[in-house]
């Protein structure tokens, strides 16, 4: 199933982690439906320079650039509040900003940093920004999570969420991207009674510079996939599917792949861990949805 062209024009969407990848790729694609999209990310020369493909091949100048670092609550709570302040409705919220780090290292907020980000910070932003979402008709946010939940070794430690007594790369990414799909679970619950869908998705082994801040051997293992692995677009594809398509209006608290539901093991359904990881976060963040 490919992305078909679904008209969003005058649909505002907000994408983070967008200045290279599938977020990029995905930036761009739904420019060209006719979205107006915010671009959120930490580097302002490259969002000027996404801003100015943009332009380049749709020739609209709509884009807006909000610069913050995903790492940061502060910045978060800038970047929310930069758009809050225009009483915008947002229609969709794409939150795809990750990492994964070959070593542990910490936030200026003293969060693990995969955890900080890949969980932590979609968390955030998107507590932040719902009463924009209420404005929209039907507004949907999307994850962009991974079958590398897998790699977490089963449920969520909540001993030890920070990765403090034990640390692995893959074991902390995984932990995270098991934390994307039960935020997305729990987030559905919560809102249930609003206009905003949540959905995560797996995007498939995806060609980019994706781990590459690792040093040799991240450059190294990125390089050797990258003939076997999915194209930007193709990664993704799920997203915008998630983002755009008629076919999943109302239907909220899953997990997707190919753009289609894809089952899930037991550890990334468990409602009991999903509630908890949600209450967790609000005291860790300092936001709540109340």
């Amino acid at each position: 199933m490919g992305i078909k062209n679904v008209d969003m024009t005058g649909k505002q969407v907000m994408v983070t982690g967008c200045t290279a990848g599938l977020g990029r790729a995905g930036a761009i694609k739904l420019a060209e439906m006719g979205a107006t999209i915010s671009v959120a990310c930490r580097n302002r020369s490259k969002g000027e320079k996404l801003i100015a493909e943009i332009k380049r091949k749709t020739g609209r100048d709509d884009c807006c650039l909000y610069v913050g670092d995903m790492a940061s609550l502060a910045d978060i709570r800038a970047i929310a509040a930069s758009f809050n302040e225009k009483a915008l409705p947002l229609d969709v919220l794409f939150n795809n900003a990750g990492v994964v780090m070959q070593e542990r290292t910490t936030t200026q907020d003293g969060f693990e940093t995969t955890f900080g980000v890949n969980h932590l910070g979609y968390f955030l932003l998107t507590v932040l920004l719902m009463e924009s979402l209420k404005r929209a008709p039907a507004a949907r946010v999307v994850c962009t999570a991974s079958d590398a939940y897998k790699f977490a070794g089963g449920r969520l430690n909540f001993d030890d969420l920070q990765c403090e007594g034990k640390y692995t790369t893959f074991g902390a990414y995984g932990s995270s991207k098991l934390a994307n799909i039960l935020f997305a679970r729990e987030l559905a619950k919560r809102i249930a009674n609003t206009n905003i869908t949540v959905n995560a998705f797996h995007p498939g082994m995806v060609g980019s510079d994706f781990a590459k801040n690792n040093g040799f051997i991240g450059r190294i293992a990125m390089t050797l996939i990258k003939p076997i692995a999915r194209s930007t677009l193709k990664g993704a594809e799920t997203g915008i599917y998630l983002c755009t398509s008629k076919d999943v209006e109302g239907k909220t608290g899953g997990y997707y792949y190919n753009c289609a539901p894809n089952p899930t093991r037991g550890d990334a359904v468990n409602d009991d861990d999903a509630k908890q990881l949600f209450d967790v976060s609000e005291k860790l963040v300092g936001a709540s949805l109340d």
